[in-house]
């Protein structure tokens, strides 16, 4: 094992050079390409949480304020030096390019007020030519696709033969995670299109099958023309004020795109409350350098390294799940599970954050590509079962406000999941050194108790997440302690007029072997049927209508199901779907966790017509067709029959289709 002691620095600390043994040769550095990093050598909490800035518009007005983001390509800092840069993806503005950065600028917005971004994908070099993906794609996956030319994108490909699997240009389209967005603004996983490079192959499709389409819808709408190589999308922001992100969504390659560090928040404000209520100031436009914010947002994720720094991600010939291990002629292939070894926030591994003796405001968000997380505030950094010494004080989750501020102990979080959340250090003493962490397992998560049910994560490495310092306020604190504060009043949705019973399934791989999770509906006898992203259509509800999903999950993992266009009210878990939601679970959601052999209900209204999509948001499965079309039709079209139906007694086996 190469560790840090058998390395030496090469250049000036924090800069781009590489750290190879004394005496190395270039087979040496290829094989520090390859080799993990010995977690235990990299030192936590010497180097502060990156706060990512606000995203420079290059216009503001009465109508929107317009923003032109690409992906690029850079180094950044994540491990502590003396590690090198670590080579990156991230969004920044066109106009600004000391703006790109891992996780993203947040792009502020207020409710009510549209946004309209130019998306661009610029994942070329210096000379223009395309940049391959930083990690090993499997060709043989249903994906985007670009080498099967017009006529097979967007389907299952084939390898080549080369060691790395596909290495053509990158297919890239961003989603706004929980935005209520018209269909060829929401980045659909078909819409993707490849970087404009001078080496593009001739035969190679260059979109997505439904680019052209809703490139065309968009320009009906706005009289505006999509560019070659990217996307524009206009964001209304008729919805409430609430944390949301964005991130790549390209077909088959969500998990690989998005574990290189395309993704950034989306900070959707609003007039709710009055200022001062809640701790700020966020980070907004133009601040000037070392503003203090007490509105921050927190991007949690895992990742590996190799032993000279750079991104590791498994290529799925190690029953592990985390190893490089396969022969340099086999190709890559689609594992079901990653856990990272380090944890990185906001881009840094095991970053401090130092506090004043006030309360501040957390945006967490659980990045992660399949980790869930369970955070606790502790002052021993490594003492299990973890010691909470805060509560951290609910006040908002997906979609919004919670009816009242909910305390945690503990505070559970699934991928892609956001807490809104008070922690209160009034009454810490001065000097104090308390610790975030997280006993969610490395590896799946099946529900429980940590310690009782499942191992919790490693205290040492992937169970701690970052470090408070608490020092003396510098300034008043006029914002109201969580226990006293009156949240805005919660909307709930009226009567459904349609129940749809669904499913999580497990299936046997025919050719690996391996176990795949599907999407699905329940036949006749209550009993899950799979089906892949390819098959027809079976949820299509009309426009204008509510209704109830009944998720029944026949698999032994916690699955995080997300919905596109549409936030969402959980109604019940169980057995039966009958068990009323947790307090923290009452609130606006687009995401829900999914628990083994429970029925999940939710209620949804749908109100924009058109293609959207409904997955499983743990990043390995939807890239693997955990994921199924979600077509909003017009008023007066036909529903598809999807094992439910309005009026109808349920079936054998299958939960009551009462909508209350």
């Amino acid at each position: 094992m190469v560790t840090r002691r058998g390395l030496l620095a090469a250049g000036a600390a924090g800069g781009a050079g590489v750290l190879v043994p004394a005496g190395w040769t270039a087979s040496g550095r290829a094989l520090a390409a390859t080799v993990p990093l010995d977690v235990g050598d990299i030192p936590k909490y010497v180097a502060p949480l990156r706060i990512p800035p606000a995203m420079p518009p290059v216009a503001t007005g009465p109508d929107r304020d317009t923003y032109v983001v690409a992906v690029r390509q850079f180094r950044q800092q994540i491990l502590p030096p003396p590690w090198p840069r670590t080579t990156v993806w991230g969004y920044g503005s066109t106009a600004h390019p000391d703006s790109f950065g891992y996780p993203a600028p947040s792009i502020v917005a207020r409710a009510g007020h549209p946004v309209r971004v130019t998306w661009v994908n610029q994942l070329v070099d210096a000379r223009g030519d395309y940049l391959p993906h930083l990690l090993p794609v499997d060709p043989a996956l249903h994906w985007a696709n670009p080498a099967g030319g017009i006529e097979h994108r967007d389907r299952h490909g084939q390898w080549d033969g080369s060691p790395g699997g596909y290495r053509g240009p990158v297919p890239q389209v961003v989603h706004l995670h929980g935005g209520h967005s018209t269909q060829e603004s929401d980045g659909h996983s078909e819409a993707w299109y490849l970087p404009v490079a001078r080496d593009l192959p001739r035969d190679v499709a260059v979109t997505g099958g439904t680019y052209r389409e809703f490139r065309s819808r968009f320009a009906d709408r706005s009289g505006l023309r999509w560019a070659p190589g990217s996307a524009t999308f206009e964001y209304a922001n008729d919805q409430r004020p609430c944390t949301l992100w964005y991130h790549d969504h390209s077909l088959g390659l969500t998990r690989e795109n998005v574990y290189a560090g395309p993704a950034g928040f989306y900070l959707l404000g609003g007039d709710d409350l009055p200022d001062g209520v809640l701790p700020g100031p966020a980070p907004a436009p133009g601040d000037p350098p070392n503003t203090k914010y007490h509105d921050i947002p927190l991007m949690i994720q895992d990742r590996s390294f190799t032993a000279d720094g750079e991104l590791r991600y498994p290529d799925g010939h190690s029953a592990s799940g985390d190893a490089h291990s396969s022969p340099s002629d086999a190709p890559p292939t689609w594992v079901p599970v990653f856990s990272g070894s380090t944890m990185v926030v906001n881009g840094r591994t095991w970053p401090t954050l130092t506090v004043g003796r006030r309360r501040y405001r957390f945006r967490m968000l659980n990045a992660c590509n399949s980790r869930f997380l369970l955070l606790s505030v502790v002052a021993n950094a490594t003492a299990r079962p973890a010691r909470p010494v805060l509560p951290v004080w609910q006040i908002g989750g997906d979609g919004g406000f919670l009816p009242e501020p909910v305390p945690h102990d503990r505070v559970a979080l699934g991928p892609a999941q956001r807490v809104d959340a008070i922690v209160d250090f009034t009454e810490v003493p001065a000097g104090t050194e308390l610790y975030l962490v997280n006993e969610g397992p490395d590896g799946m998560y099946g529900g429980g108790r940590p310690g009782v049910d499942f191992a919790p994560a490693d205290p040492r490495t992937t169970g701690q997440v970052l470090r408070f310092v608490v020092t003396d306020a510098t300034s008043a604190d006029p914002s109201v302690p969580p226990e006293q504060l009156r949240l805005p009043s919660h909307p709930r949705l009226g009567p459904a007029q349609r129940v749809r019973r669904l499913s999580l399934n497990e299936r046997m791989s025919g050719g690996s072997g391996s176990t795949v999770m599907l999407l699905g509906i329940l036949d006749e006898r209550g009993r899950g049927l799979p089906l892949r992203w390819s098959d027809p259509a079976t949820e299509q509800p009309t426009v204008g209508t509510t209704e109830v999903w009944e998720v029944r999950n026949f698999t032994h993992r916690v699955h995080p199901v997300h919905l596109h266009q549409v936030q969402f009210e959980l109604l019940g878990r169980g057995r039966s779907g009958r068990s009323q939601p947790a307090p923290a679970d009452r609130g606006w959601m687009d995401t829900v966790l999914a628990y083994p052999w429970e029925v999940t209900r939710i209620k949804a209204h749908f109100d924009l017509p058109g293609r959207y999509a409904w997955h499983c948001h743990l990043l390995e499965h939807e890239d693997n067709e955990m994921m199924r079309p979600l077509n909003v039709l017009p008023r007066g079209g036909a529903q598809a029959g999807d094992g439910g139906s309005p009026g109808v007694p349920p079936a054998p086996g299958t939960v009551s289709t009462d909508v209350g």
